[in-house]
């Protein structure tokens, strides 16, 4: 037994190392994004989501350059259920030199920084596949708060093709239009 255990070892070790440098592969983003047309409001309409985003109800990023060619952007939410208060949360989007516009590293809280990859982007600008390398999160968004059935599988489609489990990615709650308090609200003043 130990034997076997002996022989097969270097096998496992060689499969366990192709699966992980496979699962590793950068994404390659799309080749550029126009800047100015990509600002303005998303509806996050998919998404395999972050800790802070589990449960979230109507959310929307809006993007705002500003004058250092950084990436303004609030992400507007209701937490658990449409009447609850909206929420804001501002980050800054830098983008990376060289990347066609189509990579940013997004700043949290002026501390934290996380990989942001346009992995597809609708040639109209509608719609748009937020990835990172890491395949732990993604964010399906549109310039409405609603898809078809068939962009949501196309959509789908994509992220597997990418490396991404589509069983993971789930359906936002969005109803719109809103009424009452914070209908309104979509963003703050940049830092």
């Amino acid at each position: 037994m130990r034997l076997l255990a002996a022989s097969l070892l270097p096998f496992l070790l060689a499969v366990a190392a192709t699966g992980c440098a496979r699962a590793a592969a950068p994404i390659t983003p799309v080749d550029h994004v126009d800047l100015p047309r990509y600002m303005g409001r998303w509806y996050v309409v998919g998404i395999i989501p972050t800790r802070l985003e589990r449960g979230n109800h109507n959310p929307v990023e809006t993007y705002r350059l500003d004058r250092d060619g950084n990436v303004c952007t609030w992400y507007r939410y209701r937490p658990d259920r449409f009447d609850a208060p909206v929420k804001l949360l501002q980050s800054t989007g830098l983008v990376v030199p060289g990347t066609g516009n189509a990579e940013w590293k997004v700043r949290f809280f002026g501390l934290f920084k996380a990989q942001y990859k346009v992995g597809w982007l609708a040639p109209d600008y509608g719609q748009v596949l937020i990835v990172r390398d890491a395949r732990d999160y993604l964010w399906y968004m549109a310039r409405t708060p609603q898809v078809s059935e068939a962009d949501w599988q196309a959509m789908l489609g994509r992220a597997r093709a990418m490396g991404y489990d589509p069983a993971l990615i789930q359906r936002v709650p969005q109803r719109w239009p809103e009424r009452g308090e914070g209908s309104d609200v979509f963003h703050g003043e940049c830092e």
